[in-house]
């Protein structure tokens, strides 16, 4: 019998748990749970004879692809997978995957709603601004950039999108207007939603040079990966420009420096808030679920990471 061990620091909701348990049983499958764990060694020893592996933010090392000989398959419930280390799983032939599209809406929401708790001053008293009217960049138009956009303009925003792996077709297609560069999307937007997955190409990409182009009043959103983020580039366009806000939901290493010095201009969640509700965990699990079957039993690897 194949054992699934779904390893989870932070817990899918109970819903989500008797879901991914339902696929997994019904196929003929053993599911066990590692919860709440405490120290990266009680995951490395959970793993010694699972055949498959559902995690969420849980860093999958070269450490527990080693100690999980009988390992196929591994999925990340959710669209980014930063935490898997992707070579040492194909020196391993395990399969690795994520989820794409099921955490989408979720972190969506988040990112308007950011927009317009810093556009109203975090919501002090103090005279805020309206989004209505205003350009909203779009920095990738993937699942989560094209919900976006769709938001935005249905609140009264003009959009702009830029993505390297898309024609400007496709970005007109999907209800934007392309920009030409990096430069050009910031400088012309009063507020940048910044979706690009933490690479080496993309890691610290973002600084003073593109922060400190955007108009009076902008604000920069971050529902991506704090290593994104030059934080000593952002700091100084924040200390030059008293009129930029920086608003986050994966806080930056100098996170209470920007607080103490910017105030209500920066504003960071105390944990990743992007895929927390209910609809998205319930998704992303049942996703994920469903295509660890869907690879045993039909061979399946549609959303294979390390091809």
């Amino acid at each position: 019998m194949k054992k699934v061990l779904v390893a989870t620091q932070k817990p899918f909701a109970q819903k989500a748990v008797d879901g991914i348990r339902k696929i997994v049983e019904d196929a003929g499958y053993e599911l066990a749970l590692l919860e709440k764990y405490e120290q990266q060694a009680e995951f490395v020893a959970a793993v010694a004879d699972a055949d498959a592996l559902i995690v969420r933010s849980d860093k999958v090392t070269a450490e527990v692809i080693e100690a999980a000989p009988k390992l196929k398959i591994v999925v990340r419930a959710g669209a980014g997978f930063d935490n898997l280390d992707l070579e040492a799983c194909t020196k391993a032939g395990v399969v690795a995957m994520n989820t794409p599209g099921q955490n989408s809406n979720a972190v969506a929401e988040l990112a308007v709603a950011m927009m317009i708790f810093m556009a109203r001053t975090q919501f002090t008293p103090a005279t805020g601004s309206e989004i209505q009217g205003k350009t909203l960049g779009i920095q990738a138009f993937g699942n989560v950039g094209r919900l976006v956009g769709a938001k935005a303009k249905a609140l009264g925003m003009s959009v702009k999108a830029i993505d390297p792996f898309l024609k400007p077709e496709q970005i007109v297609s999907g209800g934007a207007e392309p920009a030409a560069t990096l430069e050009e999307l910031y400088s012309g937007s009063d507020c940048v939603s910044i979706h690009i997955p933490a690479t080496p190409q993309t890691i610290g990409s973002i600084g003073y040079d593109l922060i400190s182009r955007m108009p009076k009043g902008a604000t920069l959103v971050n529902t991506a990966r704090k290593e994104v983020i030059d934080e000593a580039g952002l700091y100084r366009a924040l200390k030059e420009r008293e009129d930029l806000k920086y608003v986050t939901d994966v806080a930056p290493d100098n996170i209470e420096t920007l607080k103490a010095e910017f105030g209500t201009r920066v504003f960071a969640t105390p944990k990743k808030m992007g895929a927390q509700t209910a609809e998205a965990n319930l998704n992303a699990g049942l996703a994920a679920a469903r295509q660890i079957v869907d690879f045993f039993e039909n061979g399946v690897t549609k959303f294979q990471l390390n091809k």
